[in-house]
């Protein structure tokens, strides 16, 4: 059976998510491609082959023509439009953030336990990156012993925007390094502290955070959003009888005037494609067979990520250790 899929959202990454469907997704159909904007979704449409347009997520949500929904609109829109498909009862792959505020991302998983299963995949697509997972691996198979501590850097070419802030670093890029280190150890945070460097001019400076788990390792989180010199993520797992570290990914080296060189990619979706695809791939199944994919995001741990932003966030306003308190964990998502 085809499965119709609407891509709410024709930025960046809506045009991405709707090229992976049209393209890389046997057993799917791009049905609908909706934004506010009509002439981009219409552009987007034409790019790939999609059979409808709209500007209206609420009806599209609602059409007897679509299975499932990937939304890729602006944050504010993620828990809202997850809402509506666990109501009209579809499978949703939503961007993150599912919400900064952890008390939306809670009535999500309210809404997905009155309705007795998980409708909501969160798009923490690193899970699905071969780097990650053959980390996790190597930790799951004891090659390097238990787990004492894990290194991570994110660092961008340069600040989205003019008005971004530490505390954005915080909510807006880190999620992606709180998401992966939860799954790769396989623990919750207990605190973190924030920190950033002076410096005279008006660029953000990096943001570094210290988070401890409730299995006593440390991880450390520095995200530079000005880094200027590429896009570059990588990470170390310290065990107690080795490392592993992610290697940074260049299919070409060049050798000149007794100099190497190797090139950075302008920004994520380059050095993530193949784990969008596997992502995106692992939610086509999960809409076919209605079993939750064991490697995917789900709506607790969209909490988990802002409970932790949220407190980083005060951590680095006020200068101080700051605990993280969550919720328990219901029952659906254990």
């Amino acid at each position: 059976m085809t499965i119709r899929i609407a891509v709410i959202g024709a930025g960046l990454m809506g045009a991405d998510h709707a090229r992976i469907v049209a393209e890389d997704l046997p057993g799917a159909a791009l049905q609908v491609v909706c934004d506010m904007d009509a002439e981009r979704a219409r552009k987007v449409a034409d790019e790939t082959g999609a059979k409808d347009v709209a500007d209206d997520p609420a009806m599209v949500i609602s059409r007897v023509d679509v299975d499932a929904v990937i939304v890729a609109s602006p944050d504010f829109t993620h828990a809202p439009l997850s809402l509506a498909c666990i109501r009209a009862g579809k499978r949703v792959l939503c961007e993150k953030p599912l919400s900064q505020s952890p008390a939306e991302c809670i009535s999500v998983m309210q809404a997905e336990q009155a309705a007795g299963a998980p409708y909501v995949q969160l798009g923490f697509m690193r899970r699905y990156d071969e780097a990650y997972r053959q980390m996790k691996a190597a930790l799951e198979r004891g090659t390097i012993g238990r787990a004492l501590m894990m290194h991570n850097f994110h660092r961008n070419v340069a600040t989205p925007a003019a008005d971004f802030t530490g505390a954005m670093a915080i909510t807006n890029s880190a999620p992606h390094e709180f998401d992966v280190v939860r799954h790769v150890l396989g623990c919750e945070y207990r605190a973190i502290s924030a920190f950033q460097p002076k410096r005279s001019d008006a660029v953000v400076a990096p943001v570094m955070m210290v988070l401890e788990t409730d299995d006593d390792q440390l991880v450390n989180i520095e995200i530079n959003n000005n880094a200027a010199y590429g896009y570059d993520t990588r990470a170390e797992l310290v065990g107690e009888a080795g490392s592993i570290a992610t290697n940074h990914v260049a299919y070409t080296r060049t050798d000149r005037a007794l100099s190497t060189a190797a090139a950075y990619e302008t920004d994520w979706r380059g050095r993530y494609a193949e784990a969008y695809r596997r992502q995106n791939r692992a939610f086509l199944q999960f809409v076919r067979t209605g079993n939750y994919p064991v490697l995917a995001a789900s709506a607790w741990d969209g909490y988990a990520t802002a409970v932790v932003a949220e407190a980083g966030v005060r951590a680095l306003q006020t200068g101080q250790r700051q605990p993280v308190i969550m919720v328990a964990k219901p029952e659906l998502y254990a």
